[in-house]
């Protein structure tokens, strides 16, 4: 017996070992990572609180103390424009983040939950659709929307977000792990109809799933640039990846703004930063992972 629980003894020994070993190099190449990663974040905090001379002067991470100044003559040019831009990159986001999300939850439900002519075909669509990177949609959108006066307008930037191949994947992907189909069945019994069955009793239970979509299309249209570049023309209605964009073209003649272009970029994240922070307790990492493996 002693013989045998020393044996067990070495081997756990041995398998901790090559834990140890393996854990450590990964813990190095997480931090490198996340070094890299935060780096940057770093230094648009650091060069914020500078003046204009003090960042074209020597280069350090220490704080300065003009941020609150920076911050006024941001909102001094052109009566408030990049407050503006805010408001704009905040409607986009919303609204078409909060659209994409329940048209999503929608054909996700659907494409899970119901039989019908055609699933197989419209299913291996979407993973085409997947595939298809939107910058080469961008051109072609700005046609079509060009055709219908569209362009230069909210709805030249909100029309294409609303649609998101992937969101429809991972919703579909959530439904049919989330939602069984013995509870459809039950409120089918009880004399529910589809919609009410959707509403009530389908959505709940894939919220967490909705809150996760609903997170990646707030950043990826929060982030765009391409599309709203393409489809807007006047500066009022640009959101803050072109408005700030715009500023940076200005800094060869006027080395000023490119303060201007720092800080605004480190208020641009603040509302991601907050939108993270209050959904953190629906955050589901699982969802993507789900979605791979599916």
């Amino acid at each position: 017996m002693k013989t045998s629980s020393q044996a067990h003894g070495r081997r756990d020994g041995q398998r901790n070992g090559r834990r140890d070993r393996i854990g450590w190099p990964s813990t190095i190449i997480l931090l490198l990572g996340a070094f890299y990663c935060l780096m940057p974040v770093a230094w648009v905090l650091m060069a914020a609180t500078k003046s204009t001379a003090e960042l074209f002067g020597t280069f350090t991470f220490s704080p300065s103390g003009n941020l609150f100044t920076n911050i006024a003559n941001l909102t001094d040019m052109r009566d408030g424009l990049f407050w503006r831009w805010m408001g704009n990159s905040a409607l986009y986001a919303a609204v078409g983040g909060g659209l994409s999300t329940l048209i999503s939850a929608m054909a996700g439900y659907a494409l899970a939950k119901f039989n019908f002519r055609g699933k197989k075909l419209a299913f291996n669509i979407l993973l085409v659709g997947v595939l298809v990177p939107g910058v080469v949609l961008a051109i072609p959108q700005y046609l079509l929307l060009a055709k219908v006066g569209l362009t230069n307008t909210y709805w030249s930037v909100l029309l294409p977000s609303i649609i998101s191949p992937y969101s429809v994947y991972l919703a579909r992907v959530y439904a049919g792990a989330a939602v069984p189909t013995d509870v459809i069945e039950a409120g089918r019994t009880d004399g529910a109809h589809t919609w009410r069955i959707f509403r009530s009793i389908a959505m709940p239970m894939m919220l967490p799933g909705l809150i996760t979509i609903f997170l990646f299309q707030f950043v990826a249209i929060w982030n765009n640039y391409m599309l709203p570049f393409i489809m807007l023309g006047n500066d009022q209605l640009y959101p803050l990846t072109v408005g700030l964009s715009s500023l940076v073209n200005q800094g060869s003649q006027y080395p000023a703004m490119y303060a201007l272009v720092i800080t605004g970029a480190l208020l641009s994240i603040i509302p991601l930063i907050a939108l993270f922070l209050s959904l953190q307790r629906y955050w589901r990492v699982d969802l993507a992972a789900g979605a791979v493996k599916a």
